[in-house]
């Protein structure tokens, strides 16, 4: 379980996150809503390690997080930011193999077995991602997203424990976005632990076991999707009155 306990994160000299108490558990779907400027991305990248924490603890199973190997802690956690950038203008295929990167010289581990097992972990990804047909294509030449979804699947490659991903729905069509909606579920099917931050409040509740609601950089709700968007919480917190409708798994939202 990565977990955390009163985590504070500051950014410039200002507090964004206060007092947060976060269980993040495998074989769920954990989603991180709330308005513009909640500290969304900011508690994200605080999980991920990425944040010095002002102060509270950081742990993967009951093991600090700053006592875990850099690449230990990167074959662990597997982190896609809201605007993921590639710092050279690589094709597709070569993008996605980066995500390898933290399991090449993995004490112990043959390079023929590893070659295989990466090349297999590569194409995986890409296959889940319906990136075959970009696997030469250049990222300067993408949609903005075909290229979320490249990224997405760099982060897929690495086969991490837990996925933390910031918005990764932001740029998809509905299309794409149904099938990452289901690709996440296999994921924690499969019994990894995904912490996603989601604006798309029917979609979290449609997707997510679990729902972390922030305002202002405080926990407003942590529960089951049902009660943490009500729409006494909505209304409170994101000042809108609106109206579920339809069934459990296929609820939509009435503003």
């Amino acid at each position: 379980m990565l977990q955390a306990k009163d985590l504070a994160i500051a950014r410039a000299e200002r507090m964004v996150i206060e007092g947060a108490n976060i269980a993040i558990r495998p074989g769920a779907i954990t989603a991180i809503c709330g308005p513009n400027g909640a500290g969304k991305s900011s508690l994200l990248a605080g999980l991920a390690g990425l944040l010095r924490p002002v102060r509270g603890e950081l742990s993967i199973d009951g093991k600090s997080l700053d006592g875990i190997a850099l690449r230990v802690r990167a074959r662990t956690l597997g982190f896609l930011p809201q605007d993921a950038e590639a710092a050279w203008d690589v094709d597709v295929k070569t993008l996605v193999g980066l995500g390898r990167m933290p399991w090449r010289a993995v004490p112990g581990r043959p390079a023929r077995a590893a070659a295989q097992e990466d090349r297999g972990a590569v194409g995986e990804a890409m296959s889940a991602m319906e990136l075959g047909a970009l696997a030469d294509r250049p990222l300067s030449t993408l949609s903005g997203g075909e290229r979320a979804r490249a990224m997405m699947a760099r982060v897929l490659a690495g086969k991490p424990r837990y996925i933390l991903a910031d918005e990764p729905f932001a740029s998809l069509d509905i299309g794409h976005a149904r099938d990452l909606a289901r690709l996440l579920r296999e994921q924690a099917r499969q019994g990894r632990g995904l912490a996603v931050v989601m604006h798309d409040l029917a979609l979290a509740m449609n997707i997510a076991d679990t729902v972390i609601v922030l305002d202002a950089g405080r926990i407003v709700a942590d529960a089951p999707p049902e009660q943490a968007l009500s729409a006494e919480t909505i209304a409170r917190v994101w000042r809108a009155d609106v109206r579920w409708l339809g069934q459990a798994g296929a609820r939509a939202l009435s503003i």
